[in-house]
């Protein structure tokens, strides 16, 4: 028997189940501690009630003879496709259901689509960088280029002037930065791709937070987009989903990657389940208010962490088009987590643990509750206060 021998390739401890440990063994000391997360990216807001009731009625009919289903599409029920369709065309981006490819989420989309290639390609990947992407290629056995994000550009990495990819990640708005590409912006890593006959695994989770009319929301706006990229989206964070799964991916008829995706899928993968694409239908019908309400509420939490931080003069991305807000700690981002979680039992994301420009800064999330987040904040502006004036004595600035 023969194992992947990638896997020895990989860091000992995957990023968040390392934040879930040391949380573990700070309330095993601590018991009853009152901890509050704005780490993990997971949502808070229950489910809409509209995606409840499509739940329901849904299972009810898998009780009729008229209503029941077996096995689905593998790519997905044509009413939950022209529904995402729809939802592009809502924004002046066309598509076709043919294009459209319903999953269990992006993470799992972005992830199995590297079945598609083979292991010997160059993939281009920003650093800092959501974990999962270098995880995946390290198993695929790919080589792996970095570009650099970092404050000088805005955390926003930029096409090198030399080098090549036939692979390229990109994610806006970003995780874990908050920062969020332009369109003109985005064009300059369309125009690259295009020369250098490469891919673009356009990661768009976040989308729905963009307000900026500048901002893009899908690497389709761009010019030639169709040409060189795939967009995976989800239903996690803008529907609550992140338990119930289901995501989609958009591929150009033009790709040769559509009809290969369709093959894949249809190897490995029995489809999403019924109950969950009706529910997920029903966000983007008759509930797309309510997905409006939800983003809107993690927005407002965002604000009530930005505002503090220019209160306290703290250098920050994120928070305006994004979930996320990535501030500057000044010192090792691990030794920063240890002591935010003991002196204020607020629980963060070190940013070295999204790559080697994530060291000295710190992700903060805005999917706990407002209650939450209000109670965090308070708490943080305290601990900041303390932690500048014991900041020299007590660590090391990360140069």
């Amino acid at each position: 028997m023969k194992l992947n021998r990638n896997f020895k390739n990989l860091k000992e401890n995957y990023l968040f189940a390392e934040v879930g440990k040391r949380v573990d063994a700070y309330t095993k000391e601590f018991p009853g501690s009152d901890v509050i997360s704005l780490g993990i990216g997971d949502v808070t807001i229950p489910l809409s009630l509209k995606a409840v009731a499509a739940c329901k009625d849904a299972a009810t009919a898998l009780s009729t003879v008229s209503g029941f289903r077996g096995y689905g599409p593998y790519d997905g029920y044509a009413f939950l496709k022209d529904a995402v369709v729809d939802y592009y065309k809502m924004r002046g981006i066309t598509i076709n259901a043919d294009e459209v490819f319903i999953t269990d989420g992006a993470k799992n989309g972005i992830g199995n689509f590297l079945d598609l290639f083979d292991p010997d390609n160059t993939v281009m990947i920003p650093d800092p960088v959501y974990p999962a992407y270098v995880d995946a290629n390290v198993l695929a056995g790919n080589r792996i280029v970095y570009v650099d994000a970092t404050k000088e550009n805005g955390f926003l990495a930029m096409p090198p002037k030399r080098g090549k990819a036939d692979i390229i990640y990109i994610c806006s708005p970003n995780n874990p930065t908050g920062a969020a590409y332009t369109t003109e912006q985005l064009k300059e890593w369309v125009e690259f791709a295009l020369e250098n006959n490469a891919v673009i695994f356009y990661d768009a989770a976040y989308e729905a937070f963009i307000g900026d009319k500048k901002v893009a929301r899908s690497i389709f706006e761009v010019p030639g987009a169709r040409d060189c990229a795939v967009e995976f989206c989800s239903f996690s964070k803008m529907a609550g989903f992140t338990g119930v799964r289901c995501g989609w991916t958009v591929i150009p008829m033009v790709s040769p990657l559509n009809r290969m995706w369709l093959h894949r899928q249809a190897i490995k993968f029995n489809g999403t389940s019924y109950v969950v694409q009706r529910m997920a239908e029903s966000m983007l019908r008759g509930g797309y208010e309510d997905t409006k309400t939800m983003v809107a509420e993690y927005k407002h939490n965002a604000g009530i962490i930005t505002r503090k931080f220019d209160e306290l003069g703290i250098e920050y991305t994120g928070g305006v088009n994004a979930p996320y807000i990535w501030f500057n700690c000044g010192i090792d981002s691990w030794e920063f987590f240890d002591y935010l979680l003991k002196k204020a039992r607020i629980v963060c994301t070190p940013g070295s643990g999204f790559g080697k420009n994530g060291n000295g800064w710190i992700r903060f999330t805005s999917f706990n509750t407002k209650a939450r987040t209000e109670e965090a904040v308070k708490r943080f502006e305290s601990f900041w206060k303390e932690f500048n004036v014991v900041r020299e004595k007590l660590f090391e600035p990360v140069k």
